[in-house]
C-alpha cells in the first residue's frame, strides 16, 4: 500500500499533540485525520477504514484502552499504538492484551514515531501479500467446490477435468462423505452440457416401485394415485446430466431397466407403451465395492461395465491428512458466512485432535464437527473442548492411564499436523523411516490396508 493510501487516525485530547503528529506524518506522505476524544474516535472507526490509530491513553471520558477495545471489535486489522506519559508495565500489558501493536512514551522523538509507522506499514503490506498469495494457492487447490492439495486428489481433479469434456459415463467410487455429489456437480459444470439441467437422484432413498416411477416417470392411471402423466428424472435431465447416487443399492429389476436405457438411450414410462428417447449423460456413484458385488451375484456384470467407463476413486480423508488445515480454513470461512459468526482458526491442540481422528464420515463429518464447534465456541479460536471428539487419555496431562497405542496414535497425529502432512518431515521428527510411519498409519486406521502408498508433494 502506498503512503497516500495509508490512513492514520490520531486520537488525543490535546490539540498541540494532534497538530504536531499530523505535521510530522504528513511530511512522510501519509493521509491524516484527528479525533479530540475517545467517543469521536470510536464513531469514526465505525464509519471509516483506518490503517493505523495513534491513541492517547489518558483522556476524559472514554480512555485509550476503551478506544482500543472498540477498534479490535470493528477493525481488527487496524494497527493501534498507545501513547502515554505514564508508561508502566501494567499499562503495556493491558494494551497488548487488547491487541495494541506497541506503545510510545511521551515526549517522543519524531524519528522514533516515523520508524514505528514505517515498520507497521511494511508489516501490513506483507500480511496483504500473504493473503493474496494464499488466495492464489487456494485457487490452485480448488476444483469448483472441492478443495485439496494432496497428490491423490489432484490426480482426481485432473481426471475429472478430462472426463468432463466427454459424454462418457462416469462411475464415482468412494466412502460416504468423501464428496461424490460435489465431484459430479463439478464435472457437470466443466462439461459442454453445463447449459443443460443437472438432476441428482439417490437410489437408496426409495422403494423399488417408487424409484422406478422417479427414474422413468409414469402415465396417468399407471397405479393408485397416478392422476396425471409425470416425467421422471431421465426426461427432466434430457440434454444435461443425471447423477445417480448409491447405484449399488438398486434391485435386480432396476439394474436391467437401467442397462437397457444405457444401451438404447430410451425407456418406457411406468404404465406406458411408447418409448421415450433421451440424451442424458450419466454420472453414477456408490460407496459399495461393485466388483465384489458382481462376484457375489448381487450386481449385474454387464451393467457394471456400462457404468465403469471412466472410474474415479475419491480417497478417504484419513488418506489425505495434509488437507486438514486447508479444509478447516475453508469450512470456517464457509460456516462463518452462513452463521454470521467469525472464527479465525483452531488451536494447536484442536488441530491435533482433528489429525488423530479416524474420520469414518470423511469430509462431511469434518464439516459437521466444525459447525458444532462454531456454535459452542466462545472466542475466535476453536478449542479442543469445542469439537466434541473423544480425547486420547494422555492429552492435557490427564491422570487417566492411557494405552501405549493411544499415546502413539495421538502423538503421530500431532506430529503430522505440525509437519503439515509432510510424511518425510514427520518421519524425521519421530525418528523412524517412512516405511515404518506408513505401517503405523495403517495400524491406527489413518489409512486403509491394501491401498497404495501416499504420493508425497515434498521437496524433502
Amino acid at each position: 500500500m502506498s503512503r497516500e493510501r495509508t490512513r492514520i487516525l490520531i486520537v488525543d485530547d490535546e490539540e498541540i499533540v494532534r497538530e504536531s503528529l499530523s505535521a510530522w506524518l504528513e511530511k512522510d506522505g501519509y493521509t491524516l485525520a484527528t479525533a479530540q476524544d475517545g467517543e469521536t474516535a470510536i464513531d469514526r472507526v465505525k464509519k471509516e477504514r483506518w490503517s493505523i490509530l495513534l491513541v492517547d491513553l489518558k483522556m476524559p471520558g472514554i480512555d485509550g484502552l476503551q478506544v482500543l477495545e472498540n477498534v479490535r471489535k470493528v477493525q481488527p486489522d487496524a494497527a493501534a499504538v498507545i501513547m502515554t506519559a505514564y508508561a508502566t508495565v501494567d499499562t503495556a500489558v493491558a494494551a497488548m492484551k487488547l491487541g495494541a501493536y506497541d506503545y510510545l512514551v511521551k515526549p517522543f522523538d519524531p524519528e522514533e514515531l516515523s520508524l514505528m509507522v514505517q515498520k507497521i506499514v511494511a508489516q501490513q503490506a506483507l500480511v496483504r501479500e500473504n493473503v493474496l498469495l494464499r488466495k492464489v494457492l487456494k485457487r490452485d487447490y480448488h476444483f469448483r467446490d472441492l478443495i485439496s492439495k494432496s497428490p491423490a486428489m489432484q490426480a482426481v481433479f485432473d481426471l475429472a477435468r478430462t472426463a468432463a469434456r466427454s459424454n462418457s459415463t462416469i462411475l464415482v467410487l468412494g466412502e460416504s462423505g468423501t464428496g461424490k455429489e460435489l465431484l459430479a456437480r463439478a464435472i457437470y459444470a466443466e462439461s459442454p452440457r453445463r447449459q443443460g439441467p443437472f438432476v441428482a437422484m439417490s437410489c437408496a432413498a426409495l422403494t423399488e416401485t417408487l424409484l422406478e416411477s422417479e427414474l422413468f416417470g409414469h402415465e396417468k392411471g399407471a397405479f393408485t394415485g397416478a392422476v396425471a402423466r409425470r416425467k421422471g428424472t431421465f426426461e427432466t435431465a434430457d440434454g444435461g446430466t443425471l447423477f445417480l447416487d448409491e447405484i449399488g443399492d438398486i434391485s435386480a429389476k432396476l439394474q436391467l431397466d437401467l442397462l437397457r436405457v444405457l444401451e438404447g438411450r430410451q425407456f418406457t414410462r411406468v404404465g406406458g407403451s411408447e418409448p421415450v428417447k433421451v440424451d442424458v449423460r450419466i454420472i453414477a456413484a456408490t460407496n459399495r465395492d461393485l466388483q465384489k458385488a458382481v462376484a457375489e451375484g448381487h450386481f449385474r456384470e454387464d451393467l457394471f461395465y456400462r457404468l465403469n467407463v471412466i472410474p474415479v476413486h475419491l480417497p478417504p480423508l484419513r488418506d489425505r491428512l495434509e488437507d486438514m488445515p486447508l479444509l478447516v480454513e475453508h469450512f470456517l470461512e464457509q460456516l462463518g458466512a452462513e452463521m454470521n459468526k467469525q472464527v479465525d482458526n483452531v488451536s494447536a491442540e484442536a488441530m491435533g485432535l482433528l489429525m488423530a481422528h479416524t474420520w469414518p464420515g470423511n469430509v462431511r463429518e469434518l464439516r459437521n464437527i466444525l459447525e458444532r464447534a462454531m456454535v459452542v465456541a466462545t472466542g475466535r479460536v476453536i478449542e479442543a473442548s469445542d469439537l466434541g471428539l473423544r480425547r486420547p487419555p494422555c492429552i492435557d496431562g490427564s491422570p487417566t492411564l492411557a494405552s501405549l497405542e493411544d499415546v502413539e496414535r495421538h502423538h503421530i497425529g500431532r506430529v503430522l499436523h505440525d509437519a503439515h502432512g509432510n510424511i518425510s518431515q514427520a518421519a524425521r521428527t519421530l525418528g523412524i523411516d517412512r516405511a515404518t510411519l506408513y505401517n503405523k498409519l495403517r495400524k491406527y486406521q489413518l489409512r486403509k490396508d491394501g491401498e497404495p502408498e501416499f504420493e508425497e508433494n515434498e521437496t524433502a
